[in-house]
């Protein structure tokens, strides 16, 4: 999720609709297979090679293959939701080749546990030790191929409309004025005349975007089901029934609230929801652990969310009604304070002891809850630095497949009157993200001791 001061009700219309196409828009670790299927002739060339590793590791779930994979691509992946996904799907099974070239091959797979089918690319960078590309997206019901593919006017459309959207909205005016001329020295170049598909096309855009301006928020998505229209107004009842059904079924992102030995609490949470539809979740994670003596909150694969959410969780850690931290929109010129609040049940308190586990995937609304308790001096941060995302985005549709999520704020932390952007939080621990949990129990243990 992305770090956004909008309400989560108020943006699920346009969000609920474009996660249909993107959220199976996931790394290829989610993908393939040949076995039980006929078989489909690869071309002997890097790219075939590497889809048939790919494939070989993820269809064997074996997650010592599948990591082994990983490593040797240095791909960053969480190593227990692809096992997740390889159980969901049952694995893949080949039955396409859409292009194919030396270093990349587009293809198609056919889950096994559904039938259905998807879209995936593999480019293998120069160097031949990293992927430029490496992305599966799910073919809509009713559609195929075709729909991943564009056209030079959709390239040049895609590139002004987006660029149009920087203009306006992008945080910082003088940074979106070097990336339009960037993006258009590209088209005129013709540095985007061979890409044909839509996937690898937002790809693009967004690196080429991000090496001018190195916000890591900034991205250019892209969804063969179709962009909705994004609605003023409240949003459609149903969708927003929709919407909190799927966060009920991912608990809101909580993963774990339980007591360690020596009553210590821990908690785990992936992503910090919309607090009107996962307020109570998460206060009754923080209720469960008030009586502990010590916390350890485990924000190690979490990227981020609702700043309202942020506030909530961390005004269960503050006896006293603490400024948090204040984000300043460019359009408007206006600054929103973000305070502790008044929250359900008893809190943990100001006084116990608080350790925040992160590492370099720790991004955006996560980085905000460690980077404001480590200036209030409320927490000891132990594990990585973390990803170095603090501007806020805001969903804007460019046509009917893609769309640009546009930083269009700062944060302004009101202590270091800063933010993490592009650094990251530094650790008050440096220890590798696997070792963050025990060095965690460790410094717990040797505190209470006599």
């Amino acid at each position: 999720m992305l770090h956004r001061p909008t309400s989560l009700l108020a943006l699920v219309a346009f969000t609920a609709a474009l996660s249909v196409g993107l959220a199976h828009s996931r790394a290829l670790a989610q993908t393939t297979g040949q076995a039980g299927s006929p078989k489909v002739a690869l071309p002997a060339t890097l790219a075939a090679r590497t889809v048939t590793e790919w494939l070989d590791a993820f269809n064997s779930g074996d997650s010592a293959r599948l990591g082994a994979y990983y490593r040797k691509w240095h791909l960053d992946r969480s190593l227990a939701a692809q096992m997740d996904r390889r159980r969901e799907t049952g694995g893949f099974d080949l039955v396409s080749i859409e292009r194919s070239e030396p270093r990349l091959l587009e293809f198609i797979v056919k889950e096994r546990t559904s039938g259905n089918s998807a879209y995936g690319i593999i480019e293998v960078a120069a160097g031949d030790t990293t992927l430029t590309q490496s992305s599966l997206a799910l073919i809509p019901p009713g559609k195929s191929a075709t729909a991943f593919r564009i056209d030079a006017a959709t390239r040049a459309r895609v590139v002004e409309a987006a660029i149009a959207q920087l203009d306006t909205s992008y945080v910082f005016p003088e940074v979106a004025t070097k990336m339009a001329a960037a993006a258009r020295a590209h088209l005129k170049r013709g540095d985007y005349d061979a890409v044909t598909n839509g996937m690898t096309f937002a790809a693009r855009l967004t690196d080429d975007f991000q090496d001018v301006s190195h916000d890591r928020h900034l991205r250019v998505n892209f969804s063969p089901a179709g962009i909705p229209d994004r609605r003023d107004g409240p949003p459609d009842p149903a969708m927003v029934e929709r919407m909190r059904r799927q966060m009920e079924s991912v608990n809101c992102g909580f993963v774990r609230s339980e007591q360690l030995p020596g009553n210590v609490g821990y908690l785990k949470f992936n992503f910090f929801a919309d607090p009107d539809v996962c307020g109570p979740t998460a206060s009754a994670a923080m209720n469960f652990l008030a009586n502990t003596d010590a916390l350890i909150v485990d924000l190690r694969e979490n990227g981020g969310g609702s700043p309202a959410m942020v506030a909530y969780v961390s005004s269960y850690l503050f006896s006293e009604r603490t400024h948090l931290n204040d984000l300043w929109t460019r359009r408007t010129n206006r600054t929103e304070e973000f305070w502790t609040r008044d929250v359900p049940g008893k809190a943990f308190g100001g006084s116990k002891p608080v350790y925040v586990l992160t590492s370099r995937n720790t991004f955006s609304g996560a980085e905000e809850f460690t980077y404001n308790l480590k200036n209030l001096k409320r927490a000891t941060i132990i594990g990585e630095t973390t990803g170095g995302g603090a501007h806020p985005v805001s969903g804007h549709k460019i046509d009917d497949r893609f769309a640009i999520g546009v930083p269009f704020a700062r944060a302004i932390n009101p202590i270091s009157k800063t933010n993490w952007e592009g650094t990251g939080v530094e650790p008050d621990v440096k220890v590798p993200a696997a070792d963050a949990l025990a060095t965690a129990q460790k410094l717990i243990g040797e505190r209470s001791r006599p």
